[in-house]
This record gives C-alpha cells, structure tokens and sequence, in this order.
C-alpha cells in the first residue's frame, strides 16, 4: 500500500469518494481551518477600497438603523 504522502491528487478523491458522510464532514472542517487565513485575506483583498468614505459608512449604519427600527 502507498503512504499518503506518494498519493496523487486524483487518488487522495478517489480515497475520499469512498468515505462515509461524516468523515467528510470532518475533513471539510480540517480544510476550512487550515485554509482560513487564506480565504480570510483574499476576502479583505476583494472588499478592500479607497472609495469609501468615513461619511458615506456613517450614512448606510444610519440607514441599516433606521431600517431596523422601522421592522420592530
């Protein structure tokens, strides 16, 4: 048998392919904390902007208050 670290990519699916839901359950959160800081970043890349202005953040939180005062 090969060790895990001689496994090719389409082996490692083929090997997971056959696992039971809940071992994959267990994997997808192996790979969502190991990927995070990735994804985290990536993330703050995508939504980073000079476009933004303290006033025009001030004026949505005052809208997204106002919005929910009106549901209550």
């Amino acid at each position: 048998m090969k060790s895990l670290s001689s496994l090719d990519f389409p082996e490692l699916k083929n090997i997971i392919a056959q696992c039971n839901l809940e071992e994959k359950l267990e994997l997808l959160e192996l790979l969502e904390k190991d990927t995070f800081a990735t994804r985290f970043n990536k993330f703050l890349n995508s939504v980073k902007t000079d476009e933004l202005t303290l006033e025009d953040i001030t004026r949505e939180v005052e809208a997204v208050r106002q919005a929910n005062y009106h549901e209550r």
